[in-house]
């Protein structure tokens, strides 16, 4: 019996610092937000890969898009990546558009299965993550202004 219990409060141990691993400190200005309820009833859609002609890089930066895309990275993104260097789950952003193209990273947003099973550098990066990033259903517009305020957070104008 007290190896059930050891068991279960080692697991029950494990699960909050899980928990609170991933979030990072608690934020009490943040704004709670329900993914379940704002996912609700929306199946879950897989992008067709992109190509270079679907995406147009613009300067200056569209300010309405850096903003947009800086509330998707708040709502769906920054619980695995942050803006800086360091790697939480995810990989950090910074400098990612100086790495990475924007063909690559909107097909990474928009159809994360394609990436993994196709891509050799999507593949290296599960494997320093070791965690398969989740389909965040983002339509390729969504994915586009998320990738404006990417170019804005590693200082583009």
């Amino acid at each position: 019996m007290k190896l059930k219990t050891m068991i279960a409060e080692t697991l029950i141990l494990t699960g909050v610092i899980l928990f609170m691993s991933c979030g990072g400190g608690v934020d009490k200005n943040a704004k709670q937000v329900d993914l379940q309820e704002l996912q609700k009833n929306q199946p879950e859609t897989h992008g067709t890969e992109l190509k270079e002609s679907d995406i147009q890089i613009t300067n200056p930066l569209n300010a309405e898009w850096v903003t947009f895309g800086k509330n998707i990275y708040e709502l769906k993104c920054q619980s695995c990546h942050r803006l800086t260097e360091d790697k939480l789950v995810g990989p950090g952003w910074k400098n990612v558009t100086k790495r990475r193209k924007p063909l690559w990273i909107m097909n990474m947003a928009t159809n994360v299965d394609m990436m993994l099973e196709t891509d050799p550098e999507a593949q290296k990066l599960l494997e320093l993550c070791m965690v398969r990033m989740p389909n965040q259903n983002l339509a390729k517009e969504d994915a586009r202004k998320v990738l404006e305020f990417m170019r804005s957070n590693d200082g583009e104008k």
